[in-house]
Order: C-alpha cells, then structure tokens, then sequence
C-alpha cells in the first residue's frame, strides 16, 4: 500500500481526541495496510492513526519475533480499542515512540490488560494481554486519546536522549518504539 509519513511533537492531532470509527471495511484496511507499512518502516513496535495524522480510534501492534517470549510475532489491529481491565500490579519499563524522534523515558504501566475492540471489518475481538503487548497497548490507546508517553514520564531524570551510534561513546541502545 503507502508508507505514510510519521507526525511528530508539535502536530496538533497528536494531541486531540480521536475519534470513533462507524465505517468498516475497504477504506479502514486500507488505512490498517497503510499503518503497518509506516511502522514497519520506521522500524516501530507499533502504531495509532493519529501518528500518520489520521485521527480515527485504530492502533495495530506487532510483536517482535522471539520464540521465548510470550505473543512472538504476532501482529495485533483494533478499531476503537479500549482498556476493559488493568492490572492493579504496575511496572516502570522504558518507553519510546515513533512521533517522539530521539527521546525515551521511563513509563509506569499496568503488568497485563484486557482491551477489547473490533477487526478493520468490524468484528468484535477481545485480547488479554502481558508484559510488553500490555505496554503496547496502553502506549498506543493513550495516543488516541491525545497523550504522549512524555506526559507519564514521572520526572525529567528518567526521561533521556538516544544517542545516535555515529555521535560517538556514551550511546544508548535504541528502545522499542510505538
């Protein structure tokens, strides 16, 4: 389909409700295609459709491959997601994203969630999830709803500067990004 280009801090629909998807089928998989394409190209772990300036309620997350790890490769698309249930237990894991170039920061989030939403042709679906889909998903539906991870960065201490490899010693490696 399209690679599309990613908006960055400062788009004004980065921080405006999204809203609702009422129309299912060719044109919101079209938009889902477009999605995928865009993060896999920008090397991202996920992504909204307010992130490529679409401002619709539709996340897609794909999980990297490694077979010791829970949810391995595979590749999540939800239409009007919603947290249904959170876990009380909370953890503070390193966060970045596509639409914050260069920056990661320290995040608390619920260990596992419910999210429930539909498919691009409007079936109802329901995932629990752990660990880092869990993560992903709360970074992803905050984005529909306006937030960026550097809102849920605490204080100014946990959140850092990547380093790009060329700029010489003290680097840091690259985080996930959604």
């Amino acid at each position: 389909m399209a690679v599309r280009e990613i908006v960055t801090v400062g788009a004004p629909v980065l921080r405006q409700k999204a809203k609702k998807v009422t129309s299912f089928g060719e044109t919101t998989e079209k938009l889902v295609q477009d999605m995928l394409d865009s993060m896999r190209a920008a090397n991202g772990l996920g992504l909204a459709a307010p992130q490529i300036g679409v401002p619709l309620r539709v996340i897609v997350v794909e999980m990297p491959e490694n077979d010791e790890k829970p949810h391995s490769g595979e590749r999540y698309v939800l239409c009007n997601p919603k947290i249904v249930r959170a876990s009380k237990d909370l953890e503070e894991g390193e966060e970045g994203c596509l639409s914050v170039p260069g920056m990661i920061g320290e995040v608390v989030r619920a260990t596992a969630v419910t999210v429930k939403g539909a498919t691009p042709r409007g079936k109802r679906v329901r995932h629990k999830a752990r660990g880092l889909l869990a993560r992903a998903f709360q970074h992803e539906i905050d984005h529909l709803n306006g937030v960026l991870f550097l809102d849920r960065v605490e204080s100014s201490e946990k959140l850092h500067r990547i380093v790009p490899p060329e700029e010489g010693e003290g680097k840091r490696d690259a985080a996930l990004t959604w």
